[in-house]
């Protein structure tokens, strides 16, 4: 628990020097619970810990949301086709999750999207029954928000007529619907959810460290006590050992590789984890008119075409995925197959000349007997393989909560002591208290500041609270009020921010995740490289030879990147990905000679 003198910001900033006493910390003391990963799942796991008193540290061995939690749908939602398929105890978990989120937990970062399911045409008779079908399944999902969501915050579904639906959406082709009915779900920037999970955990003691590679673990007898790691910031420094009465490895796609670590001892798997490829593409808003998402049915899944600010968000796929999990890699087949689907309904069909940005994440599925990862679980478990060590993986982004609680759960036992239940159902991120104030204040928090309420607004919903912060920042450097080179979208403040209280350590941190650069310029980012790299390094003490190392990483990134998607299949496109260097060091994901996807060490 932090100091009573400390304010909460203070200690959940997460600043380089408190890297270097996180550090410290992690030789020096023995933890309760040490987490594994630093995703949407492991940065939940910390807090849910850090809340309930116990003594406990996180490391990642790149950075916060690095993996699959950055590269989602970027949905808060109950799974509407979870109904279809009857699977409501999931419907209802994810629904009472949505709640949550978007009125008290995280209420400046989870807002509402309205979407359509548009109806096909099809002759009278399958029309009643197509309305009456798809009409019944959105209002159960707004009867289970409304009834078991413990918090609705959103607004309930409408049936529309075919003019009232191109009225909502104008790019949908007449002839191919006869109405819509439009139902709304939660939106959330992704990385930034992860972030403030991460900085909330610190905030209540937990040790945060990124760059820290798990190599192996430590054991005593038959038990896990520890972890061995390895500081990727300082390659020279030896490895270090971590203690910690319970180890939790909240590793997503990498969960069965935490086994294959202790298989020395003979240690069988607690579980079996398959990725499945899922790609999005981003695209202007001007490409598509319309005041709503979409939701469309395909052979194999569901492909949403999703309002993100100034553009549209269209995936996914759902594929098996067996090549390099670190960098997992779009193809031109993966880019074609979403133009397809979502041209059938799109009145100006979309090119890849329309393509903004491209991103593709692997989805951590627990393995079963179906052949097609889109039939595999959504369900998560958790499994003690080895005394000591916990392995939780599966589930969905929206159900993150669920899982960490789960594990600290069982953590909680292994302990022993008094029982200490679960609170984050209760438990605001930072910048979430006092946001909906600020909203309503936004004019008055412009005019005080000397800036346009649109800035504030930009602010507010990506720091909530924490905005005053950055206007302070602001005041105080001129210069930081400017626009990025390149993203006028964002502001120089938010890249410094990002170094001084957001963990961010390299480039690639800032223009991929603290903020979506990334993906929503033509350029991928390359025209900010050199403007963030300066204010970034202003705040980290980099010299000229690592500001042009850390734009030379970034560069190379993209280009590979693009060459990529431009391969016909999955494997000429994983070829092109790994070509550029991690700037981190780490090795790569396959041993020399070895088949596809077999690890080196273990990626968190």
């Amino acid at each position: 628990m932090r100091e009573p003198s400390v304010s909460r910001f203070t200690a959940g900033r997460l600043s380089p020097i408190r890297r270097t006493a996180d550090l410290r910390r992690l030789r020096d003391e023995e933890f309760d619970v040490l987490v594994v990963g630093g995703g949407v799942t492991g940065a939940g796991a910390a807090l849910d810990a850090a809340s309930r008193g116990l003594k406990v540290a996180l490391v990642e061995a790149r950075d916060f949301a690095a993996g699959t939690s950055s590269r989602s749908s970027k949905l808060i939602h109950g799974g509407l086709r979870y109904l279809e398929q009857l699977e409501l105890h999931l419907v209802h978990e994810a629904l009472t999750e949505r709640g949550l989120l978007a009125t008290r937990i995280a209420p400046h970062l989870v807002r509402p999207v309205p979407i359509l399911v548009p109806l096909p045409t099809a002759n009278p008779a399958m029309r009643v029954w197509q309305r009456a079908y798809y009409g019944l399944g959105v209002a159960a999902y707004d009867v289970f928000a409304g009834v078991f969501g413990g918090g609705r915050g959103m607004p309930l579904h409408r049936h529309l007529t075919r003019d009232g639906a191109r009225h909502l959406f104008p790019s949908l082709r007449a002839e191919k619907i006869t109405g819509a009915i439009r139902y709304y779900d939660g939106q959330m920037d992704d990385a930034r959810l992860v972030v403030n999970l991460a900085r909330t955990a610190a905030s209540l003691g937990a040790a945060v460290v990124t760059s820290a590679r798990v190599t192996g673990f430590l054991r005593e007898a038959r038990q896990v006590v520890g972890v061995r790691v390895r500081d990727l910031e300082s390659p020279d420094q030896p490895e270090f050992e971590v203690r910690a009465k319970t180890v939790v490895a909240a590793t997503g796609v990498w969960s069965d590789d935490m086994s294959e670590m202790l298989r020395d001892v003979g240690l069988r798997p607690g579980l079996r984890v398959r990725a499945s490829k899922g790609v999005h593409l981003v695209v202007p808003r001007s490409a598509i008119t319309g005041e709503a998402g979409l939701i469309l049915r395909t052979a194999t899944s569901v492909l949403f075409v999703l309002p993100w600010g100034g553009h549209w968000i269209i995936g996914t796929t759902d594929t098996d995925w067996q090549l390099d999990r670190s960098h997992p890699a779009a193809s031109a087949r993966d880019i074609r197959y979403l133009l397809d689907q979502v041209n059938t309904v799109l009145d100006r069909p979309l090119t890849t000349d329309d393509i903004e940005g491209v991103y593709a994440g692997l989805r951590p599925l627990l393995s079963g007997e179906a052949d097609s990862t889109s039939k595999l679980s959504r369900e998560h478990a958790v499994v003690e393989p080895m005394l000591g060590l916990l392995l939780v993986a599966g589930g969905k982004y929206t159900t993150y909560r669920v899982m960490a609680a789960d594990v600290i759960d069982v953590a909680v036992r292994r302990l022993g002591g008094p029982a200490r239940p679960s609170i984050t159902d209760q438990l605001p991120l930072l910048g979430a208290d006092g946001y909906a104030a600020a909203w309503r204040d936004r004019q008055d928090m412009a005019r005080r500041h000397g800036v346009t309420t649109g800035v504030v607004e930009h602010l507010l919903e990506r720091y909530g609270t924490l905005t005053v912060h950055l206007l302070a920042m602001m005041a105080a450097e001129p210069e930081l009020a400017e626009p990025l080179a390149g993203s006028p979208e964002y502001l120089a403040v938010e890249v410094a921010y990002a170094a001084l209280a957001e963990g961010a350590l390299h480039l690639d941190d800032v223009l991929t995740r603290r903020t979506r650069i990334s993906i929503e310029t033509t350029h991928r980012g390359t025209e900010s490289a050199e403007h963030a790299a300066r204010v970034m390094g202003a705040v980290l003490g980099w010299d000229e030879t690592i500001r042009a190392r850390e734009v030379e990483h970034y560069l190379a990134r993209v280009a590979a990147e693009r060459q990529s998607q431009t391969m016909p299949d999955d494997l000429t496109a994983d070829a092109a990905r790994i070509g550029a260097p991690d700037v981190r060091g780490l090795a790569g994901d396959r041993l020399p000679g070895e088949g596809k996807g077999d690890l080196l060490e273990v990626e968190l």
